[in-house]
């Protein structure tokens, strides 16, 4: 079994759009369960394709196990087996000995950047970059599925 233990933070925009990126990858994905700490989610991007699986255990660890799928398999799924989900495009931004996941959302989430970065304790100390601001690790709305269900334009 896999564990995710990640923090999640919001981005300035002025700053963010300073930034030097390097090519991001273009994701839509969808859930077939999305409910209390617990999600089955398909992703695809232009080359691949994922089934993931997460349970929550704390606001910053989750049990996950995710599986590549065949693409095509991935778009039928989506389309025939969602109905909700997300846009976005992310960034892999290396920053003091880690990378930094940074979501810019489109669609319904148009205007919400996140940054995330996986540790590898719950207690690790790592240092932000200067365009990270608030951290909404404990902040449900700000994940995947919550935004799916709940976007960012209707609060």
């Amino acid at each position: 079994m896999g564990v995710e233990i990640e923090r999640k933070f919001l981005v300035d925009h002025d700053k963010w759009g300073k930034v030097v990126k390097p090519t991001g990858t273009h994701y839509r994905q969808g859930y077939l369960l999305a409910d209390s700490g617990r999600t089955v989610r398909v992703r695809i991007s232009d080359n691949d394709a994922f089934i993931n699986l997460k349970s929550k255990s704390t606001n910053v660890s989750r049990s996950e196990f995710e599986y590549e799928i065949p693409l095509e398999d991935g778009r039928a799924i989506l389309d025939s087996f969602t109905t909700i989900g997300t846009e976005k495009t992310r960034y892999e931004i290396p920053h003091a000995g880690k990378t930094w996941e940074v979501d810019v959302f489109k669609g319904n989430n148009e205007g919400l950047i996140v940054a995330e970065i996986e540790l590898e304790s719950e207690d690790q100390e790592f240092e932000k970059p200067d365009w990270v601001t608030t951290e909404v690790t404990e902040d449900g709305r700000y994940t995947n599925a919550a935004l799916a269900k709940h976007p960012f334009k209707n609060w």
